[in-house]
């Protein structure tokens, strides 16, 4: 592992709250990056995730070219695809969807994306990913053919998550799914990072300041935020970096 895995690591032992903003190429207006970033920049964000479910070839890299310009935070590729792939972010989170059974995003997809990684200088980041059942279906769903896990079972939940930890994972990540109608719950995160001793990522549904304080204080190392701030950006002064 390279630099932005072991800050992740020390940032957590320091007690440190991160958080992620997720920008989905394939519904940003690029004419607003600059205004947007800047917003970014004066909050208390500590990280820019960059993927979406289906985004067009090319639309990536573009985009986080552009996001570079305007800020010194490292940018994570969260790719839905392959063809997301780019050497302008720092990292990638490489995905297993251990939610599901589709071997395409077990390992399919990993080893078609090893002939572009070999040419980047990317810091790969191994990273169980589990899709929660939110109320409504997601992108993920349909992308992979696959189905969340209910969150009534918590219990494959949490092995799943040990599981992809004792498969080697660096990071666990719990998704409800973008425009998630509710959040991944606080008891399924506090018993999930019970059993974890890996970090862990927490994202979908998450709409304001009592939700984001809610998942950190219920075990989240790092929290990731997306549509609340497609859909209202003014979400950004909830969370105003102190001075």
């Amino acid at each position: 592992m390279n630099g932005i895995y072991r800050n992740i690591q020390a940032s957590i032992k320091n007690g440190e709250k991160l958080l992620a903003v997720l920008i989905d190429p394939d519904k940003f207006q690029i004419e607003s990056i600059e205004q947007f970033i800047s917003k970014v920049n004066a909050s208390f964000a500590t990280h820019i995730f960059v993927g979406g479910s289906i985004v067009e070839e090319d639309t990536t890299h573009i985009l986080v070219s552009k996001i570079k310009k305007h800020t010194k935070l490292p940018i994570i590729l969260f790719p839905g695809d392959v063809t997301q792939i780019t050497d302008n972010a720092d990292a990638i989170l490489f995905l297993s969807l251990i939610s599901g059974r589709n071997p395409e995003y077990l390992i399919g997809k990993h080893v078609e994306a090893i002939s572009k990684l070999r040419k980047t200088s990317l810091e790969v980041i191994p990273t169980g990913y589990l899709l929660i059942e939110n109320g409504k279906e997601t992108a993920v769903e349909k992308v992979t053919g696959t189905k969340p896990i209910l969150r009534e079972h918590i219990q494959e939940i949490i092995d799943t998550a040990k599981a992809g930890e004792l498969l080697g994972m660096k990071l666990i990540y719990l998704e409800a799914g973008s425009g998630a109608k509710v959040p991944v719950t606080n008891k399924i995160i506090s018993l999930v990072k019970q059993e974890l001793e890996i970090p862990l990522i927490v994202g979908g549904g998450i709409r304001n300041k009592k939700q984001l304080e809610n998942a950190y204080n219920s075990g989240a190392n790092l929290v990731v935020i997306g549509t609340a701030f497609e859909e209202d950006e003014s979400f950004f002064d909830e969370i105003k970096r102190k001075k």
